[in-house]
């Protein structure tokens, strides 16, 4: 393995471990608000991944977060984890999307994220549990997407000023 290959791939690794301790952090500790809605704090380390690394990393850390985040509370395979992997199976396509089609600023691409991530979440519970009512919630995670998106997205773009400035890739 080369240099610059093992070098990525300790960034994918840390950054998946980061994302992995945020996600069960947030899902233990924090309150959940009204309709389900949270942070998204695990979505600051995507964004970090997408900018700092490439697609694939941002890939590779969004499911690595789902996979192991879920496996450690012991959801893995329940109704958590397929509704928790649509999520971020829309939110990185929305992040493609946003980064590689559309050349967006990351504040943009964090709260386009948020409402893919809904979206897909939504979706699924409908799939799921034959929920055609879920959409009734829709708009307030949308609208919870704002927010939560430009904080998100503030402390990946400050995150990510001190790592350019820190870190040679």
């Amino acid at each position: 393995m080369r240099k610059n290959q093992t070098k990525r791939l300790m960034y994918i690794t840390m950054l998946s471990a980061m994302a992995i301790i945020i996600n069960i952090f947030e899902s233990t500790y924090l309150p959940i608000f009204p309709f389900g809605i949270r942070f998204g704090l695990a979505n600051i380390i995507a964004l970090i991944a997408i900018e700092l690394l490439d697609v694939k990393a941002m890939l590779s850390v969004n499911l690595m977060r789902v996979v192991i985040g879920n496996l450690l509370r012991g959801l893995i395979f329940g109704s958590t984890f397929w509704i928790s992997l649509s999520g971020v199976v829309l939110s990185s396509i929305v992040l493609i999307l946003c980064k590689k089609v559309l050349k967006m600023p990351i504040m943009s691409m964090s709260m386009l994220s948020a409402v893919g991530h809904s979206t897909g979440q939504v979706l699924m519970v409908m799939l799921f549990y034959n929920q055609e009512s879920m959409w009734m919630i829709l708009p307030y995670l949308l609208l919870s997407a704002i927010p939560t998106g430009l904080l998100t997205g503030f402390t990946a773009k400050s995150a990510l000023r001190l790592l350019k400035k820190n870190i040679r890739m």
